[in-house]
Formats: structure tokens, C-alpha cells, sequence
């Protein structure tokens, strides 16, 4: 989902308050990252004169966030406060040569997973330069990139204040995030496709393939988009950002985005498949089959409230979700102010598992069927 934002390296097909992210799009020059909405990036950032790249902007979020939660796991607690981002972005959008660089801290709560603190998220996933990239635009329809890319996979974007709801969704989990490699994008009026080769969840070993098509009807009221890709090896190791199942499995994603006045759409499918592969234990395999339904409401410049629902079932004898044939439903809502670089919200969030095995579920001894979590963040986008 996303934005306004829109640019060479990562483009965002917004409509209103909801969007599809088309990532990597030839476009007229913007910031990046990209941002659905409704929090707006600052449209003054500071501007740095250089010599080779031109003038650059400089722009920053920081951020908190307090939550309270039940049925917590054990590493986890049931309530506490931490830092959301802490993040700046220098960049480069016009010219041939351009690049992108994100630097700082940042957390990365999703729903019905345990909390992972700020201070160790970066460690654990993709460090305190978690993008940065060099582009090489070809005119006005190519373009190259190569470094530490967005996933091309998924709706929803990695980073609190890039999304309408604080926490990342169930789909979102099955999704790969950044990834390293390389990439091509093509623009074409309403048309924009692009390909890559990258390390897939992560795992610095190159053998991903990924690609999104989207097209934009009605004057960009509205946009359809696929996205997917596949593991064309295989990968026998794992580490917090890189799932064995996930990292060896294909992705698809079928999204829709319509825009109808102060009103945002955007109903998605996902499915993926974990082939067999004895050498890694998968057995017979595993899939899984998802729909999410992302609505929101622009009421003034300041104000506005997205909501979310999900449904995801998986299928085969491997734990995809909460246990091998689990499946969890979730339901968000999200009010959220904004006034210049100042913005606050609020977030109530529920999951409900569905043939979870213990073990494998939720609360301290992993065997609860559901969890409601509560959240508030607050910050500036300057």
C-alpha cells in the first residue's frame, strides 16, 4: 500500500490515503523512502550542495511508541515503551547517477509476534544501514539499481511511518523485506515493471528472483498490481531475518487499490509454497493461501483512520504460522493525527489463531488461541 511519494528507485502508485507500492519507478524526483499515508514526509527538506551528485536532501524521522498487550510471550513483556525510529535519509533524485541512504535505529512490531526492543532489532535484521542503494537512470523509461534494495514482494512496507497502521501485518510476515541485489526498473505511462537478483529474505545468498508488474487506470484513481518471486536454489541456513521456510519457498502477491473520494481501497491475495526438499527436513512441503482488506478515511488535513483485516491459513507439515495446518485472522484499527512534522496515533489490534498446536501459539507457554494489543507512537517526520 502507499503513498505519495514517487521516484526513479522506489516509486509509490498512491491513491489518497491507501496505495499500492510500486517500488522502483521511473518518475519525477521526490523523497524516498516511500510512505502510503496518511502521515505526509516533510515537502521542505534540507538541501546539500556537492559536486558529482548535485544537490542532495537530507530529511529524518524520530519517533516513540508505548504498548500494552495480553498473552505475551515469555520473551516479551506485557507492556513497555521504546524507541520507534531514529533514522535519517540522504539522497540524491535527479541525474543520471543518483542513491539513496538510510542510517539509524529503528523496531519493527508486527502482529502476533513477540517485540524485538530498538536497540536490537538493527543486529538482528539489517543493521543501522538498513537501505542504500546506487541508481542509474537511462533515460526516462530505464533505470538500474544495486545495493540494499525494498522487497519488491508485499503491500505493506517495512518501517512504522511508512504504513497507515503502526504494526505490520500477518501477510506482512511471509513477505521478504530488504534484500541485497540487483535491479531493473521500466516506466512506460500507466505500465511500470521491474525485475531483480538479490539474497531473497536476506540471506547473502544470491539466488532470488523477484519481479512487480503494476498498471494505473482511471487517472490513477486506480492500480492493479502483481508481485512475487522465487527461490530458483536452495538456502540451508537461517537467521532471525531469514526464515528456512520462507527464504526456500515462491511468493505471490495480487493487490487492487482504488481511491473514491476521502475513501482508500485495498483488498490483496498472497499465496506461497515451500517445495519438498528432504536435505533442508521440509518433507512434503507447505503453503499457505492469505486475503487482507486495507481501508482508510482522510477526514482533514490532520486527521484520519486506516483499518485492516486479515485472514491466513497454511497447509502441509512444516510451521508456516503457529504449527503445522494453523491459520490466524487479525483485525487493526488506526486514528492518526498529524500537524507539520509533529504526528501521533493510536492503535488497537487483535489475532486469533485457528488449529494452533501448543507449542507453537501465543502467550508465555505458547498455547493461547489469541492476543489484543494496544499501541500508541508519536513523532516527527522533518
Amino acid at each position: 500500500m502507499r503513498d505519495n511519494l514517487n521516484t526513479a528507485a522506489t516509486v509509490v502508485l498512491a491513491i489518497g490515503m491507501g496505495a499500492i507500492p510500486s517500488q522502483h519507478v521511473l518518475g519525477a524526483p521526490a523523497a524516498l523512502p516511500t510512505i502510503s499515508g496518511p502521515l505526509t514526509p516533510n515537502p521542505d527538506p534540507t538541501q546539500i550542495e556537492t559536486g558529482v551528485f548535485g544537490t542532495l536532501d537530507l530529511t529524518g524521522t524520530v519517533g516513540g511508541l508505548a504498548s500494552w498487550q495480553d498473552n505475551s510471550a515469555a520473551s516479551d513483556r506485557r507492556s513497555g515503551a521504546d524507541l520507534s525510529n531514529a533514522q535519517f535519509f540522504l539522497q540524491s533524485t535527479r541525474g543520471r547517477l543518483q542513491f539513496f541512504l538510510q542510517v539509524g535505529a529503528y523496531s519493527l512490531p508486527s502482529l502476533g509476534t513477540a517485540y524485538l526492543n530498538a536497540s536490537k532489532t538493527p543486529r538482528e535484521t539489517y543493521g543501522f544501514v538498513p537501505q542504500a542503494f546506487l541508481k542509474f537512470a537511462s533515460g526516462d523509461r530505464f533505470s538500474f539499481e544495486v545495493g540494499k534494495l525494498p522487497s519488491l514482494i508485499g503491500v505493506e512496507s517495512t518501517f512504522t511511518f511508512e504504513n497507515a497502521d503502526i504494526e505490520r501485518g500477518l501477510l506482512w510476515n511471509q513477505t521478504s523485506s530488504v534484500s541485497d541485489g540487483i535491479q531493473l526498473n521500466y516506466a512506460d505511462g500507466p505500465l511500470n515493471v521491474s525485475i531483480s537478483w538479490n539474497d531473497g529474505y536476506y540471506s547473502a545468498r544470491y539466488n532470488w528472483f523477484t519481479a512487480l508488474v503494476s498498471y494505473a487506470l482511471n487517472g490513477d484513481a486506480e492500480t492493479f498490481m502483481v508481485s512475487g518471486g522465487t527461490n530458483l536454489g536452495h538456502t540451508g541456513y537461517s537467521t532471525f531475518a531469514t526464515p528456512l521456510p520462507q527464504n526456500n519457498s515462491a511468493i505471490l502477491d495480487i493487490a487492487y487499490t482504488a481511491s473514491l473520494g476521502r475513501w482508500a481501497f485495498t483488498p490483496y491475495l498472497q499465496f506461497s509454497r515451500v517445495p519438498p526438499n528432504c536435505g533442508l527436513g521440509f518433507g512434503n512441503g507447505a503453503s499457505t493461501a492469505g486475503a487482507a482488506l486495507l481501508v482508510s478515511y482522510k477526514q482533514d488535513d490532520r486527521w484520519s483512520v486506516a483499518a485492516r483485516a486479515e485472514a491466513l491459513a497454511t497447509m502441509g507439515d512444516m510451521n508456516l504460522l503457529y504449527g503445522p495446518e494453523s491459520g490466524a485472522w487479525s483485525a487493526t484499527l488506526t486514528p492518526t493525527y498529524q500537524n507539520g512534522v509533529f504526528f501521533a496515533r493510536a492503535e488497537a489490534a487483535y489475532v486469533g489463531s485457528e488449529n494452533g498446536r501448543n507449542g507453537f501459539t501465543l502467550g508465555r507457554r505458547l498455547e493461547n488461541s489469541s492476543q489484543a494489543r494496544l499501541m500508541l507512537e508519536t513523532g516527527m517526520l522533518f
